[in-house]
């Protein structure tokens, strides 16, 4: 499907508009000198671990235990998440280094 260079333009301006709309919103809702409603702040206490469980769980809903590897390249690479997450705390550096031993493992372990 081509789009019309007219079409295009209006369609970055939307992304760019609801982009722009989400980001804004929250500063608008809860100026900086006023205290958020306490519902807020739970959330925000609460909603990031629950989100990064909901992801763990998603990503180890295919693998299956009975059939080979047997899960095994999840868990070792879960393993390294953990240890790198302990040793260096950083978010960024556990997922990467996690995510690379992951693939180097299914592409030549276990292939």
């Amino acid at each position: 499907m081509l789009l019309t260079p007219t079409q295009t333009v209006i369609m970055i301006l939307a992304i760019a508009l609801g982009s722009m709309t989400t980001r804004f919103t929250p500063f608008f809702l809860f100026p900086e000198h006023k205290e958020p409603p306490k519902i807020i702040t739970y959330l925000g206490r609460v909603l990031p671990p629950a989100m990064m469980g909901l992801l763990v769980v998603y990503c180890l809903k295919g693998v299956s235990l009975k059939t080979a590897p047997h899960g095994i390249p999840e868990l070792i690479a879960i393993l390294v998440i953990v240890a790198l997450h302990k040793w260096k705390n950083n978010v960024l550096i556990s997922i990467g280094g996690g995510t690379l031993v992951y693939m180097v493992l299914v592409q030549t372990v276990f292939r």
